[in-house]
């Protein structure tokens, strides 16, 4: 099948041969007549299948112009660089139509968003962060829109965006078209869509949680961190086999500790990013990867989260994700639009359960690789995997960060507040003992009756 028998316009196909595109995916194909026909739609397919075309070519096929102020197609997405991500994506399809498309998200200034918005747009991509606050503001009227389009939504439910979805969702027009695409499926998605769509049809192209095909998965069972580090050295030392890597860590803290121990081998040619550097240091890092200024990213689950970055030879799983989906979707950033890709993964004595998840969700076993003979095996420990000393009744062991300080205790029984259902000076006057004086007006009226 070809794109000509989806009877698209003239711009869309001029748009696409630009591009270099010839034949849809199978979730292009399948979802395309679903989409246009107005029903609510749940798809289901795996990383780098082409989701936000699916979508965007049904939708773009049937906007038609219009000179209204307010937007009519709304696309939520869990993180900024996916908004970034998203807006190119469309404004790569709608080059030949005159379709207006702003992107929104937090950390940047809301009024300069503002004034772009009270210009007039059609297509609004956003986080639901910042999409909520201009609700509020007045500014931003979702009284037109036609279409919403949740993607990543798994992510948006991880990041505790759950109660903005529903907000947004009470604020929309009843009259709507509801579309949801995701990698895999689970059961707080399922609960949304139950909650929130209408008779949706569901489009799978493969189990939730199946891998694609062209990624090859390799595993290494590694003692510990400075040993995972000896490994990740001797692996990258080969530019030609690991031409640009992506390399995913728990936390924002290893991050910058992996991120310190490889600069002292590859300099120039690492970069990293997570929610605690600045949006121009992130966005900056991307697009240096992307054009191969750097070979070597360094990232957590959530920064690199839907990101299409053609030809990353190899993703590396340095930690091994909690959550079975998380890895789904980083060895997805590898094998996009039908390449090969290979995913690695190190994992310890303590994420053998992770793993074991994750090879229930994929329904396989990932085989396991030797180390090679010149990595050496560190016994050095970091803090979190040194053996944690229980003293119970140490007076000098280091007090809880995270316990409750001072101000958090219960008030004493005299200070706690009463509901005495109205007025309450009697009470005062009984409990600081106020003296009565003759200026005292019950008292005269009292005096008065004898």
């Amino acid at each position: 099948m070809s794109f000509q028998d989806l009877n698209l316009n003239t711009p869309l196909y001029n748009a696409l041969d630009d591009l270099g595109f010839t034949t849809p995916t199978p979730i292009q194909e399948k979802a395309f007549n679903v989409v246009a026909s107005g029903k609510d739609v749940v798809g289901i397919a795996q990383t780098g299948t082409g989701k936000t075309f699916a979508y965007m070519l049904p939708i773009l096929k049937n906007l038609k112009f219009s000179q209204q102020e307010n937007p009519r197609v709304l696309v939520l997405v869990p993180t900024r660089e996916l908004v970034v991500q998203v807006v190119e994506e469309i404004e790569k399809l709608s080059k030949y139509i005159n379709t207006r498309v702003l992107g929104v998200y937090g950390g940047t200034n809301i009024n300069t968003q503002k004034q772009a918005i009270a210009e007039g747009l059609d297509i609004l991509v956003a986080t639901p962060g910042r999409l909520y606050d201009l609700a509020l503001s007045r500014v931003l009227q979702l009284k037109s829109i036609q279409k919403l389009v949740i993607d990543e939504v798994d992510v948006m439910l991880d990041l505790g965006f759950r109660h903005q979805l529903i907000n947004i969702f009470d604020i929309l027009p009843e009259r709507r078209q509801n579309i949801m695409f995701s990698a895999t499926m689970t059961q707080d998605v399922d609960e949304l869509i139950t909650d929130f769509f209408r008779s949706p049809e569901r489009i799978s192209i493969a189990v939730s949680g199946t891998p694609l095909e062209n990624i090859s998965q390799q595993r290494y069972i590694v003692p510990n961190f400075y040993t995972k580090i000896n490994l990740l050295v001797d692996l990258l030392q080969d530019d030609s086999k690991f031409h640009r890597v992506l390399i995913f860590v728990a936390y924002k803290r290893m991050a910058d500790r992996l991120f310190e121990q490889l600069d002292t081998f590859f300099k120039e040619e690492l970069c990293v990013i997570h929610s605690n550097k600045t949006q121009n240091y992130r966005l900056r890092s991307i697009e240096q990867f992307k054009e191969g200024v750097n070979r070597i990213l360094v990232a957590t689950d959530v920064m690199a989260r839907g990101l299409d970055i053609d030809n990353v030879s190899h993703v590396i799983n340095f930690d091994t994700p909690e959550y079975p989906e998380n890895y789904m979707h980083r060895i997805g950033r590898t094998g996009r639009a039908e390449r090969q890709g290979e995913a690695l993964v190190f994992s310890t004595e303590k994420e053998a359960d992770a793993i074991a998840a994750i090879e229930g969700l994929m329904q396989m076993e990932i085989p396991v690789l030797a180390l090679p003979d010149a990595v050496e095996v560190s016994t050095e420990l970091i803090p979190e995997e040194r053996p944690q000393i229980k003293e119970r009744n140490n007076p000098t062991k280091r007090r809880d960060e995270d316990a409750p300080g001072p101000a958090f205790h219960e008030k004493s029984a005299k200070n706690s507040k009463e509901n005495l259902g109205g007025s309450y000076q009697y009470k005062i006057a009984a409990k600081y003992k106020k003296p009565k004086t003759r200026g005292d007006k019950n008292y005269n009226k009292r005096n008065k009756r004898k």
